[in-house]
């Protein structure tokens, strides 16, 4: 029997135990991702000095409104951050997953920022 109350509280306890292992510094930054249920967020940011280096989201000006499905769309922000984060200097990332499977929407957007520029 699990002693866990949600789902959202069993991936807050596996994204916990992620960053037990998982930080970024400044030689390689973290990327973040977050997922709701219609919108995904982006940051690479450095645990070091504790400052967010570069983001992106489906709620950009130029991402907002836009036509496509989620995962179409989490791709296009993947491409915008590899693009702040290498006009920040970031060409090499941890990538941080916050306790999501590796699928779908998360998949769509770490390709993407591969195929960007950002090594991870």
């Amino acid at each position: 029997m699990t002693t866990v109350a949600s789902r959202d509280d069993a991936r807050r306890k596996r994204h916990e135990r992620i960053r037990l292992h998982l930080a970024g510094d400044s030689a390689r930054p973290r990327l973040a991702v977050f997922r709701s249920l219609n919108h995904i967020y982006a940051q690479v940011i450095d645990d070091s000095a504790g400052r967010t280096l570069a983001a992106a989201s489906s709620l950009d000006a130029g991402l907002r409104g836009a036509a496509g499905t989620k995962s179409e769309l989490a791709a296009a922000v993947g491409r915008l951050v590899a693009e702040r984060a290498r006009a920040a200097g970031v060409e090499r990332v941890v990538f941080d997953r916050s306790g999501f499977r590796y699928h779908g929407r998360l998949r769509a957007l770490a390709d993407a920022a591969r195929e960007a520029g950002l090594d991870f």
